[in-house]
């Protein structure tokens, strides 16, 4: 399988590694030899070479601060502009792993269109072009006869979207409700053992839980990207941003979080997706319930089915090699097709 990847920050290294540690296995059991083709990124340079790059190779470049140190070899073409590189790649599939940007989409999305409409799939772990041109993107990829993969925007690579769409299967599910964001979760955690609002927001960032800027985790707006990619996917709905009401945690005290433990609950920012619409809001839950015993950065989702009633997933919903593996799966699943 030739693969192109757009965004070589923590995710994309996460996803170089596992291919590059997981190679014999990949292929002794899975039959998967996957050939990176070509690479992209905002600031740090493009490569390209229809014969395939060193992902040892790419790695050393990359954390060495810059595509530039990459090695010169046969065919390798340098800094093409990101649009024509997916345009005149060889690669099958397109993996999408820039950062979010969750008003425009861009330049993801044009990303993202380019890579269906010259016939490649397409893999996402960028959440912003599902929550902003979901329908759009499906329809391209039906036109192009491509699959549209996007395992890990919704808690990395811990199989929430799978689990809905495939495992569920002949379930109706009536509603979703989770834990979709570690940061604010891991906050929540230090606060419950008496730790300020702000020291625990400094450790998150000190541990990359956190990014410098906080605003998109900590006021809900993570968490509702993924609302509305659960949303599209599980009821074809058309809710956006503007349509739900989204409140974080940034205005939780220490003395909020002491009065909730003294009455027998926590506070946790939970998310929900219904058919009729979504939110993203900062609530008191009691101990006995399923979420309020995902501490840390961990992330859950419950699915309410008619079958099999609530179904919970517990697992990582962020990090490096997580995520990556999220995009491994559905590189494993279109292979499989």
């Amino acid at each position: 399988m030739k693969i192109a990847i757009i965004g070589l920050g923590v995710v994309g290294q996460g996803l170089l590694e596992i291919l590059r540690d997981k190679a014999a296995e990949l292929a002794g059991r899975y039959g998967f030899q996957p050939q990176i083709v070509a690479v992209a990124t905002g600031s740090k340079g493009t490569l390209a070479n229809a014969d395939g790059l060193s992902i040892s190779e790419l790695l050393t470049a990359i954390q060495a601060g810059h595509l530039d140190h990459y090695p010169n070899t046969a065919g390798l073409q340098r800094n093409l502009d990101t649009l024509t590189l997916i345009r005149q790649s060889s690669a099958a599939v397109v993996v999408e792993c820039s950062p979010t940007n969750l008003q425009t989409a861009q330049p993801a999305l044009d990303y993202c269109r380019a890579s269906l409409s010259s016939g490649k799939h397409l893999v996402l772990a960028n959440k912003g072009p599902l929550a902003l041109a979901y329908a759009e993107l499906v329809t391209l990829a039906q036109q192009a006869h491509k699959q549209l993969r996007f395992e890990a925007t919704v808690m990395a690579g811990t199989p929430s979207i799978r689990l809905a769409l495939q495992a569920l299967r002949g379930c109706t599910i009536h509603e979703a409700h989770g834990i979709l964001n570690g940061t604010t979760n891991y906050i929540l955690t230090q606060m419950e053992g008496g730790m300020s609002y702000s020291d625990a927001l400094v450790q998150a960032q000190q541990l990359g839980y956190a990014e410098t800027d906080p605003t998109a985790d900590v006021d809900g707006w993570d968490a509702a990207g993924k609302v509305i990619i659960l949303a599209r996917a599980l009821f074809n709905s058309s809710i956006t941003l503007a349509d739900m009401a989204v409140s974080g945690i940034s205005q939780i005290t220490l003395d909020d979080v002491r009065t909730a433990q003294a009455a027998g609950e926590k506070w946790k920012l939970i998310a929900r997706v219904t058919p009729s619409g979504g939110s993203v809001q900062a609530m008191r839950i009691p101990l006995n319930h399923p979420l309020a015993a995902v501490s840390g950065a961990t992330n859950a989702v419950t699915y309410a089915t008619d079958l099999l009633g609530e179904v919970t997933l517990v697992g990582a919903g962020a990090g490096r090699l997580q995520t990556g593996f999220g995009i491994l799966s559905d590189l494993l699943d279109i292979a499989d097709r």
